[in-house]
């Protein structure tokens, strides 16, 4: 965590009691205990927060361990007490981490943590409990409790319903999150530890989903609605997805207009990558993996018994950047002009088989202009819909005017 931010916050703390304190000094004692004395910046930020409401003659600035706080209010760098329902608990990774999970009051939900030297009781899923003088960090982006030696826990005879508070997608933050939302794209695995992956929307916007295997979670159905509880909202490289294995999935009997948060590009279409035209698939469910020319899948070996399909794997180049697109069968059957079947069909009598495929749809894209819309993941347009760019005289007379020339 930047030293800097920590300053920030403790200033705000102390003006918005009325006092007026020195920024450089706050940044000075954090230094000394985080840098010269290995005190955690939690730990440090507490301290130094509490010395200086004594010097001010605050109360109630830092005093955050014994006060029952709403779990929505609580942020990096407090120190609280908090009454919470055990609403996942999830594998731990590391033989320093006793239990880790998800707990929740009415207000909202936080992924908590509880080291192995706590020697803490283990809570268990369903129940509520009475957290004392917990610390909340930092973990990913998102606000993460973390229960330490000092750290009172006791359960409570308490079976009190929770109703969680839905979030628009466009309004999800790192950390745990509920959602109501349509599945509008079930991808092909990339790793053989997912179940599943692919894009969730509702009306404000999408996101991407996985759910790993680990958990013995069902799969969604694509076009089906769900009201999802608890999920974990994950950051990379700027963009935010759900993991479901720690949330709870209730399909819904409604439906979604979903709104769109597409990325336009319009450019050629300058490259036609291996891995286009007709492919196979392994048949095995759950599975959707690409496979060999010998009919092999990484996971579940010779599958003769698999399933064609079309996609094209390309680059568009829009004269600043070259974009990766993947398109799938809709989008390439109305590209090349040719269907599924038609492609099966040439296949299995062309000498060429498959690649003669590979040629007609390279044939058909490359070279031409096109716009693509989509959703942009992993450095990757997955394009939901491609239109041809078509010709339009009086543009090229603008630009004949600007350089100067004349029509031939």
């Amino acid at each position: 965590m930047n030293l800097s931010e920590v300053t920030e916050r403790i200033s705000r703390k102390l003006e918005a009691n009325g006092a007026q304190p020195d920024r450089q000094k706050i940044e000075s004692r954090l230094h000394r205990l985080v840098e010269e004395f290995g005190v955690n910046t939690a730990e440090a930020e507490r301290t130094v927060t509490a010395d200086l409401a004594r010097e001010y003659n605050l109360t109630g600035v830092g005093n955050t361990s014994t006060e029952l706080r709403p779990i929505s209010e609580i942020v990096p760098g407090d120190w609280v007490t908090i009454e919470g329902k055990i609403v996942a608990l999830t594998p731990a990774l590391s033989s320093s981490i006793a239990q880790n999970g998800i707990v929740a009051d009415s207000s909202g939900a936080i992924r908590f943590v509880t080291w192995s030297r706590a020697n803490a009781p283990a809570m268990e899923y369903g129940h509520w409990y009475r957290i004392e003088s917990a610390v909340v960090d930092e973990y990913k982006g998102a606000p993460n409790l973390k229960i330490h030696s000092g750290t009172t826990i006791s359960r409570m005879e308490k079976d009190a319903p929770l109703l969680p508070s839905i979030t628009p997608v466009a309004e999800l933050k790192p950390g745990v999150g509920s959602v109501r939302a349509k599945v509008i794209q079930d991808w092909e695995v990339s790793h053989e530890r997912m179940l599943q992956t692919g894009l969730l929307g509702d009306e404000t916007g999408t996101i991407k989903f996985v759910i790993w295997k680990e958990d013995a979670k069902d799969k969604l159905d694509l076009d089906a609605v769900y009201n999802i509880f608890y999920a974990t909202v994950d950051e990379y490289n700027g963009r935010l997805s759900l993991s479901l294995n720690t949330a709870m999935y209730i399909s819904d009997e409604g439906d979604i207009e979903v709104g769109r948060n597409e990325t336009e590009i319009q450019g050629a279409l300058v490259h036609v990558a291996p891995g286009s035209g007709l492919i196979k698939r392994c048949p095995v469910e759950g599975c959707n993996r690409t496979l060999s020319r010998q009919n092999y899948c990484p996971v579940h070996e010779i599958q003769p018994n698999f399933r064609y399909d079309l996609r094209l794997k390309a680059v568009l180049d829009d004269g600043i950047r070259a974009h990766n697109v993947l398109m799938q069968r809709e989008i390439v059957e109305k590209l090349a002009g040719i269907t599924l079947e038609e492609a099966i069909g040439i296949a299995e009598t062309n000498p060429l088989g498959m690649d003669e495929i590979f040629y007609r749809i390279r044939n058909a894209a490359l070279g031409r202009y096109y716009t693509c819309r989509g959703s942009e993941f992993g450095g990757r347009l997955l394009v939901n819909s491609c239109t041809p760019v078509t010709f339009k005289p009086e543009e090229l007379a603008a630009l004949l005017n600007r350089a100067g020339g004349e029509a031939a």
